[in-house]
């Protein structure tokens, strides 16, 4: 059943425009086929579809769809994108499917990508949610410098930052399970320097350890979001 976002009005929805010209034009519904409805913050229901065109799209909840929560901890990424767009753009993919809160951009020294097109991230990362039955979609941050990004970080969370210099490392294994909050850095693709690390650690951020073997910069930030999330089930 297809999946479309829109705004609950008691028991009945309405989509988003531009999900009314997908259902309308694309998927060809009509009146009486049955579609999924989020709302992007936690909402789900089964719907019947009462009227139809290419601007407006109502239908009545048949059914509401109880969602659990994915992960009891709150998980957001920051990371630094990629000269190749869209190995990036696949790697948001996947960590949505996977399950985060939020997703940072963050332009470093070695960045050798300085802009981003917010909006064709966020349509990927909305794809992705209806492709997985959620009924959350991740918040997506504008593109920021580093050091300003550093300074605007939430203390009450647990912040990391995964980094290929030597030293005191923390081990993915070794964190609680459901901890809370979680804040993951991931450079570019020649990494952080020492002065952002060490700018990183200054601010209360711990120097993490993705193992021995150097990943790729949307690998890294796959490989934790994935072992992040595994604690959490």
């Amino acid at each position: 059943m297809n999946v479309f976002i829109g705004q609950f009005n008691n028991e009945y929805v309405s989509l988003r425009l531009d999900e009314c010209w997908h259902c309308c034009k694309v998927l060809r519904k009509k009146v009486g086929d049955p579609i999924i409805v989020i709302d992007g913050k936690g909402k789900m229901a089964k719907a019947e579809i009462t009227f139809i065109s290419e601007k407006k799209c109502d239908a009545k909840v048949t059914e509401t769809i109880n969602v659990g929560a994915s992960s009891k901890s709150k998980l957001h990424l920051a990371i630094a994108p990629t000269k190749q767009i869209d190995r990036i753009e696949w790697m948001v993919e996947k960590a949505v499917e996977i399950g985060i809160n939020e997703i940072s951009f963050i332009k470093c020294k070695n960045s050798e990508r300085v802009n981003l097109n917010k909006e064709r991230i966020e349509k990927i990362v909305e794809s992705a949610v209806k492709q997985s039955l959620q009924a959350v979609i991740p918040k997506v941050n504008d593109l920021i410098q580093f050091d300003q990004f550093i300074s605007n970080v939430a203390k009450n969370q647990l912040c990391l930052i995964a980094h290929c210099e030597e030293g005191e490392k923390l081990n993915l294994k070794s964190l609680e399970p459901n901890q809370g909050p979680v804040l993951v850095c991931i450079g570019p693709e020649g990494d952080f320097t020492l002065p952002e690390i060490n700018l990183a650690l200054s601010n209360g951020f711990i120097a993490l350890s993705l193992g021995t073997n150097r990943l790729r910069t949307e690998t890294a930030g796959l490989y934790a979001v994935i072992s992040i999330q595994q604690l959490n089930f």
